[in-house]
């Protein structure tokens, strides 16, 4: 693909003085996804300061069809950010926090807004803003909106679609598609703002949002718990759960294998037991009230847990001191694995009753395939979503281990599939995916999808070669 350097030379004179880029050492750091596993290429950056600025490129990219790939904090791990010569539009200059209302408990804010800047907006309004994630210092709104990101506090609050009640979008012709409506009640149509939240930048380029947030916790407990299995990590979930009156705000479960990679790779880190146990939960509780009984709570839970078996073992942390270094050590699992070698990623999803037995089932499976792997299997037990990431044998070329990542997706989204699950519960499908998922997903869904595209993206301009 080859863009006319009169057409160019036509986007950067829209963008003015400082509104591009072109030299590749500016545009190298856009064009790697974090994995390394994408590089890609463009003739140009872009980075627009306004919606406005964003429309005027897509009315100009759809007079010529020019197609636009669209990037936010560039953090995804499914290569939709990456262009392949396509006109690159980066938002992170529109960085604005547009307003804070406590009252009606929302924030409107623009695209490019990193998600460590919204959380200590709403932290000044005393407000919560629940989204988090490993990436959170460098991801922005926009990219998490349109890839519908998850995180670790989905059991409470929801995905990312679940904490929006409006957008402004410019569609493919460069139309302002504008829904930023702080309502909790709206019952005029279609919900128009969902086609976009998980879309990845085909269907239209969100950029601006209206996002709830929530009374800030005033109450919260942290602990970890050494367990045999993860059967017994579900089983202590809903122990949990009922216990606090549904007071779990982060539930994830992380493998022995895991921590020792952790513990050996991430300074700061500390062993919570010694041996480690098979398994190890962490949980969080909260609660926007001064709750001095939610401690007791969580410590019944847990002897009564250990007492009935599975759970070998518990801490709790004392401080705030002791519950950031608790989350560290979940936060630090992904990081970690670099050091160890090659790693094959899955981002799976199945009911939260199928999750043993898929991590069972897949690791025998993958073992069988190629002796000496490593499980690392780890996540968000609740809400089902497992992080299934296989480090390669200890000694293995890491380019030939590798080179099975299409082989260990069939074995290992195949089981997933099997057991009523996702081939991507919150990395997106991006162009990583694109193709597999027409093998779990029906004829009929596809043919909505497409016919989604074709309507709103009948030139086919927008991030091509993603999603659909």
């Amino acid at each position: 693909m080859a863009i006319a350097p009169d057409i160019l030379d036509r986007f950067k004179a829209l963008a003015g003085p400082g509104g591009f880029a072109e030299d590749p050492e500016t545009l190298a750091p856009y064009l790697i996804e974090w994995r390394e596993r994408f590089r890609g290429r463009t003739p140009l950056l872009l980075r627009p300061r306004t919606k406005e600025d964003v429309a005027a490129i897509l009315k100009l990219a759809s007079e010529t069809q020019t197609p636009i790939v669209p990037q936010g904090g560039n953090t995804g791990l499914v290569g939709g950010q990456i262009p392949d010569g396509e006109i690159l539009v980066s938002l992170t200059r529109m960085r604005r926090i547009l307003s804070v209302d406590p009252e009606n408990n929302t924030m409107n804010l623009e695209a490019g807004v990193v998600l460590a800047d919204a959380q200590a907006a709403a932290e000044a309004a005393d407000r919560l803003f629940p989204l988090s994630l490993a990436s959170e210092g460098s991801a922005t709104i926009g990219g998490l909106l349109s890839t519908n990101a998850g995180g670790t506090n989905v059991v409470r609050y929801g995905n990312a679609r679940d904490l929006v009640l409006g957008l402004s979008v410019v569609l493919a012709d460069g139309r302002v598609l504008d829904l930023m409506r702080g309502l909790r009640k709206d019952n005029t149509g279609y919900d128009l703002k969902q086609l976009f939240l998980g879309a990845e930048g085909t269907l239209g380029l969100i950029t601006e949002a209206v996002v709830k947030l929530f009374p800030r916790p005033r109450t919260v407990e942290v602990a970890l718990v050494g367990l045999d299995d993860v059967a017994s990590a579900l089983a202590l979930y809903h122990r949990v759960q009922e216990a606090s009156g549904g007071a779990v705000s982060g539930f994830e479960v992380m493998p022995r294998i895991g921590l020792q990679f952790v513990l050996a790779h991430q300074a700061g880190t500390r062993a919570p037991f010694d041996p480690l146990p098979p398994w190890t939960a962490l949980i969080e509780i909260s609660s926007p009230a001064r709750d001095p009984h939610l401690r007791g709570a969580l410590e019944s839970a847990l002897a009564d847990a250990i007492e009935a078996g599975g759970a070998v073992t518990a801490v709790l942390a004392e401080s705030a001191r002791d519950r950031a270094a608790f989350w560290a050590l979940r936060d630090g699992l992904s990081e970690a694995q670099k050091y160890e070698g090659g790693s094959i990623k899955h981002d799976v999803s199945v009911p939260l009753s199928q999750i043993a037995p898929f991590i069972e089932e897949a690791s025998r499976a993958v073992e069988a395939a190629c002796p000496g792997i490593r499980v690392v299997a780890f996540g968000h037990l609740g809400d089902g979503n497992v992080h299934f990431n296989l480090s390669q044998p200890p000694g293995a070329d890491r380019d030939v281990f590798l080179a099975r990542w299409q082989e260990m997706n069939d074995i290992v989204h195949g089981i997933a599939h099997r057991r009523g699950g996702s081939i991507s519960a919150e990395h997106g499908l991006g162009q990583m995916k694109r193709h597999e998922i027409t093998r779990y997903k029906s004829a009929t869904e596809m043919d909505v999808m497409r016919a989604l595209k074709r309507t709103l993206d009948p030139h086919g301009i927008l991030n091509p070669g993603k999603v659909v």
